[in-house]
């Protein structure tokens, strides 16, 4: 019996975007990766029930891992749920992990989840920042500018 086929236009679903990273990093790269995730922690994700605003990848035992990420437990698994905030492993290439901790390592730099969706064909993925700290100042200028963006735009409506 033929299986049904699914949707062929399905749109990006997201889940979690960790509004922080852009104020507080500047994203040199972006980069998307796969996660690896549990049944129970697929369902609670397809409901929104994730935060990702205090989490950061690090590299170990030659993979990439998403720490501090929170998804909640699924109200149905009951004894099948796992840890919440659960270090999760990111799917790359080999290549890819190789250059990215490097970069952490001479650079200075952090790798940063900056939004966690579901992809066209139902997969969850992590789009990664490679991503260096903003000092003070730079915050400051970074909203100075996004104000004025605003400003300019509420002037140019009111004008016509």
């Amino acid at each position: 019996m033929a299986r049904p086929s699914r949707a062929p236009g399905r749109a990006i679903t997201r889940v979690a975007e960790n509004r922080k990273a852009r104020h507080n990093y500047f994203i040199d790269e972006q980069i998307e990766a796969g996660i690896v995730l549990e049944g129970p922690e697929v369902k609670s994700l397809r409901q929104g029930q994730a935060n990702i605003a205090e989490s950061y990848a690090e590299v170990c035992e030659g993979g990439l891992q998403l720490v501090n990420a929170y998804i909640a437990p699924y109200e149905q698994a009951n004894r099948f749920n796992v840890e919440p905030r659960r270090p999760r492993r990111l799917l790359l290439h080999k290549r890819e992990i190789e250059r990215l901790s490097a970069a952490v390592r001479r650079g200075g730099m952090t790798v940063v989840p900056l939004s966690l969706y579901f992809n066209e064909r139902g997969r969850a993925k992590v789009l990664l920042g490679l991503a260096r700290g903003k000092k003070l100042h730079d915050k400051r200028a970074s909203e100075k500018e996004r104000d004025w963006k605003r400003e300019k735009g509420r002037l140019m409506r009111n004008k016509g």
